[in-house]
């Protein structure tokens, strides 16, 4: 599926009705731009697993820059706000964590550096979901490091056992659930956790149909849009029909539930490679990996996470924070230091390549694990994160909170943070228009 990027949008378009712009241009931070050996200091804070690993990797690779790492808290855990806040006062790092979702809050701010003409060679060599992703407006303020797409993931023994086909479509889905059921009133085929909003973002992404999209100099708004309905009708009838556990993931219980044969699959990212494989190790050769079943027929998955690195407008050493961040993206270095620890799928594809070879398998039974991943991430159909998408996040779990009681519908907590969405973003002052338009 071909991806394009969003119309371009004036850097005014996104910063209107943001308080305490950074202006462009001024020094921020106090700390020496040298290390006392001369090297050129670069400060990053990052919650990123792994981050301290791949900074000792390059520093002890080189000695013309010095890069110190500061971890702070990940990011809706406080992290997001934590950099904001230091872009707005002028004493940013001079890299910040952004993931995809998080690229355009921080962008409001006025505190980026456009890195449109300093990476336009990484282009050809990035997945185009990953490329799109770090381009909110047309113009390039992040370095791609990894890409999360959505997949299916199940257990293989249990569906062989019970002669269970593997589902493609989400009809064929929701005929494998009443299978389940069937086989085991105990178990369900997977859980829809209500309390993610970003997991429901996920999903609708599928849909192709964009939350977010830029019109001349506004932001159109379409969360209720027809994708993102139809979606969320069929799984309100598979949690009203009891279909599906609707609790949240990761947690002991779910643990408990995967490893008992309580849960036979899970809808997760490429990174929930690496948390089967710590949740449950002992699970080893029971599940498969297979692309997210289709609406119709039509090949298509979301994206749930994914990191990249912008540089403060305010950096006084932007040169050296562009390498390191060069680095990060595409050196194989750092694709193989992540298979000692994790299960990573960088957006640099040459990288990836790399991590496929260093990936040592053995869990999974079924298709490769890195070809179904590939697969999935040539799926991805357009999207624009908007500026206020980290707060929706919040906005539709705690809509999504009653549907579990039956208080309300996923039609109506869509509706709801539709509503929500076009009155935040004027209460920025911003230009909001609704609907497809």
């Amino acid at each position: 599926m071909t991806l394009r990027g969003p119309a371009a949008l004036s850097r005014r378009g996104f910063l209107a009705g943001s308080a305490g712009l950074a202006a462009a241009g001024l020094l921020g931070g106090c700390a020496s731009p040298t290390t006392a050996s001369g090297a050129t200091r670069v400060r990053i804070w990052s919650w990123l697993t792994g981050m301290d690993k791949y900074v000792a990797a390059f520093n002890a690779a080189q000695h013309e820059v010095a890069v110190e790492l500061n971890v702070i808290a990940s990011g809706l855990k406080g992290g997001y706000a934590q950099q904001t806040n230091a872009l707005r006062a002028h004493n940013a790092p001079d890299i910040l964590h952004a993931e995809y979702q998080g690229l355009p809050q921080l962008l409001t701010t006025g505190g980026l550096r456009d890195l449109t003409a300093d990476l336009a060679d990484l282009e050809p060599g990035c997945s185009p979901a990953a490329w799109q992703g770090v381009r909110p407006g047309g113009r390039t303020w992040a370095v791609p490091m990894d890409l999360a797409p959505m997949v299916l993931y199940y257990r293989k023994d249990l569906f062989d056992r019970h002669g269970i086909p593997v589902p493609r479509t989400w009809d064929e889905f929701r005929t494998a659930a009443q299978a389940v059921r069937a086989a085991d009133a105990a178990a369900r085929i997977t859980t829809f956790p209500l309390n993610d909003g970003s997991f429901f973002a996920g999903m609708c992404w599928q849909a192709g149909d964009p939350w977010w999209r830029v019109d001349g100099g506004a932001w159109r708004v379409n969360v209720d849009g027809e994708g993102t309905l139809r979606t969320a009708d069929y799984w309100q009838r598979m949690i009203a029909d009891d279909l599906v556990a609707a609790v949240p993931t990761g947690d002991q219980g779910w643990i408990g539930a995967m490893h008992q044969g309580r849960l036979w699959g899970l809808l997760g990212a490429a990174w929930s490679v690496g948390t089967l494989g710590k949740s449950v190790p002992q699970d080893k050769n029971r599940w498969a990996v297979t692309t997210m079943p289709t609406w119709n027929g039509q090949p298509a998955t979301g994206v749930q996470g994914g990191s990249a690195f912008a540089v403060s407008a305010e950096s006084d050493v932007p040169a050296a924070a562009v390498r390191f961040l060069r680095w990060l993206s595409t050196d194989p270095a750092v694709a193989k230091i992540g298979t000692t620890f994790t299960t990573p799928f960088p957006g640099y594809l040459p990288s990836r390549a790399v991590a496929e070879k260093a990936y040592k398998g053995g869990y999974f039974l079924g298709d490769p694990v890195y070809g179904v991943l590939d697969e999935a991430a040539r799926r991805v159909p357009d999207w624009t994160w908007g500026p206020n998408a980290l707060g929706l996040f919040s906005t539709i779990a705690d809509h999504l909170g009653g549907v579990k009681t039956g208080s309300t519908t996923l039609t109506a907590a869509v509706r709801q943070t539709q509503a929500d969405a076009v009155a935040n973003l004027r209460s920025r002052g911003l230009t909001v228009l609704e609907g497809t338009g």
